[in-house]
């Protein structure tokens, strides 16, 4: 929506779109004092989810020897799959009484559900049943992102709402970018730990992670209650009362746009989100196998390498959201999300294996194109310290399929970090539009579960074809999955306008 008003190109990452007499209304500086909180919010609920996802594979294998990679796929999965549950009802919840309610509820559930992660190990036996149902908890508890992304869009105008979206977006990146950073330097904890008999607690490179979350979990609750206040403008940035006050005005808004928003819009945008974090789940729960299969890294190494990894690409996530609240303002949100979708198609086509060199294989060689096991090889690993690296010969694939070099890795991931951050900026925000000034947060609710849906089935599928088929059908369902949603986009990008454009009361 590149014309709705006369753009202010040198609005600050946080800053607030407005005129300096406005700066002055104590109704305008308690309205942005609220968004930011909303943006830490957010901030501190990525840094809760990334902050463990690179030695989440490690730490199932340490305390569950049953596990393997496809188990991998329900662990990752099970955070979304709360998420999906809980949000509609945090929306709903939202819609009817104070903001602050549904989120202090949603933050307590989440830390409780880390300090129960971190006791994983604790049980005797089904340890890995216990790390799937804390993960269930901890993404029940990170529903509120559907109560956040709806308090913001109901506190600003049509004009603030793409900065104030990429703002959060960029919070959000930050949270990824300081998780693994965090998980990178807490890996120097080591495997062993600390052991602290009286609360039968091991403190180690898995356990701390945890505990450090619940501990922001603590200072998010604290701000949300001392800080946050309800605000609601409409498209034109005028105060209107909150609609979690005011039954009348409920009632108002509700019949006055509930037939008005146009319904396929609706459901195109959440299919497009749908895809867009369907692909990034299938990208963040295959790193860490993929990169111990292909590169031979052990445990530590893999979750150091690739938080090193997240880490930058959080860094150009940032970048990203600079230039998307530029580029927004003078080419639209559409076509932003269109250029997303083809980069990330380029990502994951780069992935593609290719080449004469195979992956090493453990316990195992590759001889006259025959995997020849070497079992004294097999039982000196066993009786050693040493952790056996590459591609399990259990995985019949690594036999034929070539191996991943470093460099397609390291470019894909780049090409990715650019696709994505664009297409999950622009998805939100030009859905928040469509929808104008109705409450949204049941919308909200039902396009996060969209989302944690993708979450859920995304580490599932790729868990399940990557293990038995291997990274070239893997990532070449992905390719197809993406052209899907670019020609999706492009036969519905005339309905996909702002509430306001629609019904003629802004020209776009």
């Amino acid at each position: 929506m590149s014309q709705l008003d006369d753009p202010d190109d040198t609005t600050p990452l946080l800053g607030d779109d407005s005129s300096s007499d406005d700066s002055q209304d104590e109704d305008y500086k308690s309205r942005w004092r609220s968004i930011r909180v909303m943006y830490f919010t957010m901030f501190l609920s990525s840094v809760g989810f990334t902050i463990v996802i690179t030695s989440l594979w490690p730490y199932l294998q340490r305390i569950d020897d049953s596990a393997n990679a496809s188990f991998l796929g329900w662990v990752v999965a099970a955070y979304s799959l709360g998420q999906m549950a809980a949000s509609p009802i945090f929306g709903l919840w939202s819609n009817y009484r104070p903001c602050r309610e549904p989120l202090v509820c949603s933050i307590f559930i989440n830390l409780s559900a880390n300090i129960y992660y971190a006791y994983a190990y604790l049980p005797k036996t089904n340890n890995k049943y216990h790390m799937l149902m804390s993960r269930v908890f901890v993404g029940f508890g990170a529903g509120n992102v559907a109560v956040v992304r709806s308090y913001v869009a109901g506190a600003t105008s049509l004009k603030e709402r793409t900065s104030a979206m990429a703002n959060m977006s960029a919070c959000q990146a930050l949270g990824f970018i300081l998780g693994p950073a965090l998980q990178a330097c807490l890996s120097f904890i080591g495997e062993n730990g600390v052991s602290i008999k009286a609360i039968d607690l091991q403190f180690n490179m898995y356990t701390a992670p945890a505990f450090l979350a619940a501990a922001f979990g603590i200072i998010n609750i604290l701000l949300v209650i001392l800080v946050l206040r309800e605000h609601r403008v409409d498209d034109d940035g005028r105060h209107i009362q909150a609609i979690n006050y005011t039954a009348e005005d409920r009632v108002d808004i509700s019949e006055e746009t509930e037939e008005s928003i146009d319904q396929v819009a609706v459901v195109t945008s959440n299919v497009l989100f749908f895809i867009v974090m369907f692909i990034f789940a299938i990208f963040e729960t295959i790193a860490t196998p993929l990169s111990m299969d292909m590169f031979a890294w052990t445990r530590k190494e893999a979750v150091l390498y690739n938080g090193i990894i997240i880490c930058c690409i959080g860094f150009e996530s940032i970048l990203v959201f600079i230039v998307v609240k530029v580029v927004s303002k003078r080419v639209g949100d559409r076509p932003v999300l269109l250029a997303g979708l083809a980069i990330i198609f380029c990502g994951f086509f780069i992935l593609l294996p290719w080449g004469n060199h195979y992956p090493k294989i453990h316990w195992a060689d590759l001889k006259n194109n025959s995997l020849v096991s070497l079992m004294s090889k097999a039982a000196a690993a066993s009786n050693s310290s040493l952790e056996p690296t590459g591609c399990p010969y259990e995985q019949t694939w690594c036999q034929y399929t070539p191996a991943i070099y470093l460099a397609q890795y390291i470019s894909a991931d780049l090409l990715i970090g650019v696709g994505y951050p664009a297409c999950n900026v622009m998805s939100y925000t030009l859905y928040s539009k469509i929808l104008g000034p109705k409450p949204q947060g049941v919308y909200m609710g039902w396009l996060t579960a969209s989302g944690s849906g993708a979450r859920t089935l995304g580490p599932v599928f790729v868990s399940q074809v990557y293990t038995i088929l291997g990274p070239r059908w893997a990532f070449s369902l992905i390719c197809g999955m993406v052209a899907g949603s670019i020609i999706l986009l492009g036969s519905l990008y005339h309905r996909l306008i702002a509430f306001s454009v629609r019904h003629g009361r802004i020209v776009e």
